[in-house]
């Protein structure tokens, strides 16, 4: 614990020190939206590569309605291996005003949380943790363990594992051959519209689970009714092209 927070005090001087030296607009752009992340570590060749993901993140969108608030076209990336460790992670686009700067570190975070809970025989997409993960239900906490780097905050950095847990929707398992090799984390739009994005780029790389895509898809009790899986309704929410609906707006 205590190493823990020596290596968050030293990312935190760490970048305030960028800070302090003037870090530019143009060195953001360089270092965070227009150059793929790629992190030199074994155990990734299973796994598709940073100019795979981002093909298949641009073709995502254009395969079906996404919904969401951007149709599922200003996604981040991440790709983790077995052992959690950091492969890839790819932006949405070359311009920083055009998506979520935070979307970043949740992207990897639901990456790692996908295959942190999932086996060989059980597909555990983030969607499904939702209801398991809400104060009263068994997993109310699960987070809490595991949570998220904040040197991995700083595209510079060369932290292989980043942790953190979600519970929404936009991290998928991936396999091969049967076998879990990793996870994959979308993230950058709504969560319904994450996992959209998040299972059509597993599919087009060829990791689906044995069972197929559909084993962990997002459940909402709307169309499937009551379960221990369901995920909330999000604006705008589509799955597989048909929308079923929006979230519930507040009152009070």
């Amino acid at each position: 614990m205590r190493r823990r927070h020596e290596l968050m005090a030293m990312g935190a001087l760490a970048l305030a020190s960028a800070c302090s030296k003037g870090t530019t607009k143009d060195t953001f752009d360089t270092a965070v939206a227009k150059s793929p992340r790629v992190v030199g570590m074994g155990g990734c060749s299973s796994l598709p590569n940073a100019s795979d993901v981002a093909k298949y993140l641009k073709a995502a969108p254009d395969s079906g309605e996404a919904g969401g608030l951007f149709h599922g076209k200003a996604e981040w990336a991440a790709v983790v291996n077995r052992n959690g460790q950091l492969c890839v992670v790819v932006p949405p686009s070359d311009s920083a005003g055009g998506y979520w700067p935070g979307s970043r570190s949740i992207s990897m975070a639901k990456a790692f949380t996908a295959n942190g809970f999932s086996t060989d025989t059980l597909a555990f997409s983030t969607a499904r943790l939702y209801t398991l993960t809400q104060p009263g239900h068994s997993l109310w906490g699960v987070a809490q363990p595991e949570p998220f780097n904040p040197l991995c905050l700083d595209p510079n950095n060369d932290i292989k594992v980043c942790g953190g847990g979600i519970a929404f929707g936009g991290g998928v398992p991936l396999y091969k051959n049967g076998r879990i090799v990793g996870g994959l984390g979308i993230s950058g739009d709504t969560p319904c519209a994450d996992h959209e994005i998040a299972k059509r780029v597993r599919h087009y790389a060829g990791l689906d689970p044995a069972k197929g895509s559909a084993a962990d898809d997002i459940q909402y009790s709307k169309a499937d009714g009551p379960s221990i899986y369901t995920h909330p309704l999000c604006p705008n929410t589509y799955r597989n092209g048909q929308k079923l609906g929006d979230e519930t707006p507040a009152s009070g």
